[in-house]
């Protein structure tokens, strides 16, 4: 499928409060320029981070929201025995943070896949400018609610779906997010490796290779290291329809 789009590098894709193409899916949406520039006087711009590096740990007091600047991070738990599980990737102009406005406290880990940076919003300054206003508050609203819409198709994804269907929604998830960028809903780099693409969809890595061999052979997508083109976006729709109204039907 063509396109004029141009092909995202998560490494160096970058926004700022003041001069953001990104300011629809991040805090600034709906701000006027004098409530924008009391948001960007609260924020802290931490220095770039490599992969690995962390920006939050479990357990941790939390005390920010941390607005992604730059390339990506994962969110993840370690379990009881050690295992990682990976609960969400997250790109430039989302949020991350929320785990610790119940209890102050953090409940997973988030680190960089990429070289990466992130903007950090203290809560408390958050919570003073959302009572001066109002757009702001609803603005948080609106992130909480996409927050919750996010974990319950998360659900639906591992309780109902298969093999294939979790790949294929994957990505294309991943296609709409880098299209509300304005950026190629078609290729992208994948931050994340395909190891870490099988434990957030509760797959194993030989599951997952297959079903990338078997795209790739059926003409929905080609692949060249982590370099995705999703060449029939609309097969990939159907394929997850498709089974979704056959489960209806046995039901």
């Amino acid at each position: 499928m063509a396109t004029h789009s141009k092909v995202v590098d998560i490494k160096t894709l970058k926004v700022s409060c003041t001069d953001c193409s990104l300011s629809e899916l991040c805090l600034p949406r709906g701000l006027d320029e004098g409530e924008l520039e009391k948001l960007d006087n609260k924020v802290l711009r931490k220095k770039p981070m490599q992969p690995g590096d962390q920006l939050f740990g479990n357990g941790l007091p939390g005390k920010s929201l941390y607005a992604v600047r730059s390339g990506a991070f994962k969110t993840y738990e370690i379990s009881t025995n050690g295992d990682e599980q990976i609960l969400g990737f997250h790109l430039p102009g989302e949020l991350i943070g929320f785990d610790a406005l119940a209890d102050n406290y953090h409940h997973c880990t988030a680190s960089a896949l990429v070289t990466s940076s992130a903007c950090e919003i203290p809560l408390e300054q958050i919570q003073s400018l959302c009572s001066q206003l109002p757009s702001l508050q609803h603005q948080m609203m609106r992130i909480i609610g996409k927050e919750v819409n996010v974990d319950h198709e998360m659900l639906v994804l591992l309780g109902k779906k298969s093999a294939e269907e979790r790949l294929a929604t994957f990505f294309l998830n991943l296609s709409r997010r880098y299209q509300d960028r304005k950026l190629s809903p078609y290729e992208f780099n994948l931050p994340m490796s395909r190891m870490e693409i099988a434990n957030y969809l509760g797959l194993t890595i030989e599951t997952v290779s297959r079903i990338f061999t078997r795209f790739q052979k059926q003409g929905l997508i080609d692949v060249n290291r982590r370099l995705v083109h999703l060449k029939d976006v609309e097969e990939l729709r159907g394929l997850v329809m498709e089974n979704e109204i056959n489960r209806s039907d046995v039901s």
